[in-house]
């Protein structure tokens, strides 16, 4: 068994005292940095952002023409991975996050975007994804994209992902990750851990939130360990996807049982 190095059995904003204080100061952080979340995504992403959702659309998109897949987007903030996943397919997307300030403006998107009227669009809910108010074996598919590493428990979050998810669904997590040393590792670095606090921090008001990105991809697991991680929760054949010269990853997992 591969050890799991990392600090932390879940995120710890600056200040938090455990897992319950933890959540709550990310969900207070994600509310203030609500009104220019999508604008500061597209924009410090070099509007890679929507290169990587539609990336992970695809290769999920056996799952989503099945009209009769349930889907379940956690944490999906102003719903961009699920609207990139409704438009892959029929089947139906339900996105929860536990950040009211983000579900307004995912719903307002489903409403005046090109989801509205079309039959099995995007519904949104507001949830914990550490306690999610649905049934066993409700989904075929469970994603989230940078969202899990903002959990309080990681392992709780895996179990609630296996819990609803189907024997034999599917769960699919789009995570930053620490890339190699190197130029471009380096590079990165310095991008991501000193010019983007500023420049978030000035085009937000929210200096903290933008700090707080770096500092948690630093403290999160690595791609081998999300395996491992994923592999101990009870998922099988999982499957890491590294893109973008190392700076994200994407995991794929199914609950056995199948």
């Amino acid at each position: 068994m591969t050890p799991i190095s990392a600090p932390s059995k879940g995120t710890r904003p600056e200040g938090a005292a455990n897992e319950s204080d933890a959540a709550r100061r990310v969900r207070e952080m994600f509310t203030r940095v609500a009104p220019r979340y999508d604008f500061l995504n597209h924009f410090l992403s070099l509007e890679l952002d929507r290169l990587w959702r539609a990336r992970t659309a695809r290769i999920l998109a056996p799952i989503l023409r099945n009209p009769n897949a349930r889907i379940l987007d956690l944490c999906c903030g102003t719903g961009d991975l699920a609207f990139a996943l409704s438009k892959r397919g029929k089947a139906r997307v339900v996105g929860a996050d536990f950040a009211h300030t983000m579900l307004v403006r995912a719903r307002r998107k489903a409403r005046m975007g090109p989801e509205r009227g079309r039959e099995g669009a995007s519904i949104f809910v507001e949830a914990d994804a550490l306690r999610l108010p649905f049934g066993d074996s409700a989904f075929d598919l469970v994603t989230t994209a940078f969202g899990f590493r903002n959990l309080a428990n990681y392992e709780a979050g895996l179990e609630e992902i296996r819990r609803v998810l189907k024997p034999g669904g599917t769960a699919a997590i789009l995570e930053f990750t620490e890339p190699p040393q190197g130029f471009w590792g380096n590079f990165y670095r310095w991008y991501f851990r000193r010019l983007l606090p500023r420049i978030g921090g000035w085009i937000s008001g929210e200096r903290s939130a933008y700090k707080y990105l770096p500092n948690s991809v630093a403290r999160f697991f690595s791609p081998e360990e999300l395996v491992q991680l994923m592999v101990d929760a009870g998922f099988e054949r999982v499957e890491r996807r590294v893109w973008t010269f190392g700076t994200l990853a994407l995991h794929t997992g199914v609950r056995k049982g199948s």
